[in-house]
């Protein structure tokens, strides 16, 4: 009996170790790679008329891999109107040691306006068919999304804010991602919520993203700040500026620029570089609407953040100033806010920033902006027609916060 009593205890003790190891397993998932495709993410594309940028994950046992694309006209897709791309491989390895292969294929000679489906694989792998819609030749209205820091609890929390956003918007072109994507440089499992938890809508929807300063993965030999390997290996980003995550996009009638704000606060040839290309872009500016997106904000909505990068601040309002931006859109910040900040022009832009994540800080500066919010997470929305750019700002929860209109 004694026996029988003791094997229980044992039994008992065995299963509370295996449920416990099971469920320390489930929260520190891990998000590994398989022959199978994941991560499948649009990025803009230099020529969003004509091109489509696909970029896909798997193992390293996957040696050749490839895209198929159509045109999606509704009826089940016929493999006569398919055409198939090899795709380029890059090779990361994680701080965990584990090698996988991004793979990725530009969709190029596609029609002005029209629905395409796609797939990715190896020939017998193959991920489920996503559509995508290129651009118009023409200045038609359309929406995006911005977003601000997501960097914490990005599975758990972040994933409502993309995909109330969606919800809100399921016709966006392009997802601005305003920087501090993830927490840690180089983290694949930041990296593996993040592509978590915005699901499908990154396969669907081209992302735009720009770096922040939890992107930046070390320093190089001329201890300039260097981008994590995640960045340049899943993001296939046009390559029309003067460094990595500098780049921009004219889209039915907007110039898009992004900017790497980190690299220019830490490095005087990097803001010299950007700026003069900078001055470039704006002052051969065929775009009717001018949009920025760089992480660290013009003014901040922390005192203890107002002394920061002065020199790439006012170097930046100059040329804002002089060439007629719109709209800045920025994070890092932790709070929203938004407003054309103190010793504005008239065609000075209107400065705005936002947080999807759950962080938080106090927004205690001097009161530069028109419109402030502390403590919610927030999406935001622009729709732009041949008039007017339309922006709204919605709480995690859906509810309309803020709104403005920009007129020409």
């Amino acid at each position: 009996m004694k026996l029988s009593i003791l094997l229980q205890k044992l039994t008992c003790t065995l299963l509370i170790v295996i449920a416990s190891f099971f469920v320390q397993c489930v929260s520190a998932q891990s998000f590994v790679s398989s022959e199978y495709p994941d991560r499948i993410t649009l990025t803009i594309s230099k020529d969003p008329v004509r091109t489509q940028t696909v970029t896909w994950r798997t193992d390293s046992s996957v040696l050749t891999s490839k895209a198929q694309v159509c045109l999606d006209n509704g009826t089940p897709i016929q493999n006569a109107a398919i055409r198939e791309i090899a795709a380029a491989t890059k090779t990361l390895k994680g701080k965990d040691g584990r090698t996988d292969l991004y793979h990725h294929v530009v969709f190029d000679q596609l029609e002005p306006a029209h629905v395409y489906a796609y797939r990715v694989g190896d020939g017998e792998h193959w991920s489920e068919w996503f559509q995508f819609r290129t651009a118009s030749n023409d200045t038609e209205p359309f929406s995006f999304i911005y977003l601000g820091d997501a960097q914490n609890d990005i599975k758990s929390e972040w994933s409502r804010v993309i995909r109330q956003s969606f919800r809100q918007q399921p016709d966006a072109r392009f997802i601005i991602h305003a920087g501090d994507l993830i927490n840690n440089a180089n983290t694949d499992t930041e990296w593996g919520e993040w592509h978590y938890g915005a699901g499908f809508i990154h396969a669907m929807i081209p992302v735009f993203p720009t770096p922040g300063n939890h992107e930046q993965g070390g320093r190089d030999s001329l201890n300039r700040p260097t981008l994590d390997p995640h960045w340049t290996t899943q993001f296939t980003l046009p390559d029309n500026g003067p460094e990595e995550a500098v780049y921009y996009v004219d889209y039915q009638g907007v110039r898009i620029i992004s900017l790497n704000s980190q690299t220019m606060g830490k490095d005087p040839q990097a803001l010299d570089s950007q700026a003069k290309w900078l001055e470039d872009v704006l002052k051969n500016n065929p775009m009717k609407w001018t949009v920025i997106t760089l992480h660290h904000p013009m003014y901040t909505t922390a005192k203890r953040r107002e002394s920061e990068d002065m020199q790439v601040k006012e170097r930046l309002k100059a040329l804002y100033d002089q060439y007629g931006v719109d709209l800045v859109l920025q994070g890092h910040d932790h709070t929203y806010a938004r407003g054309k900040g103190p010793n504005a022009v008239a065609k000075g832009p209107v400065y705005m920033l936002s947080v999807a994540g759950p962080k938080m800080y106090v927004s205690d500066s001097d009161r530069w902006m028109d419109v402030a919010l502390e403590k919610t997470q927030l999406y935001q929305t622009i729709t732009v027609t041949s008039g007017k750019l339309v922006v709204k700002a919605y709480k995690a929860s859906g509810e309309l916060f803020d709104s403005f209109e920009l007129t020409k």
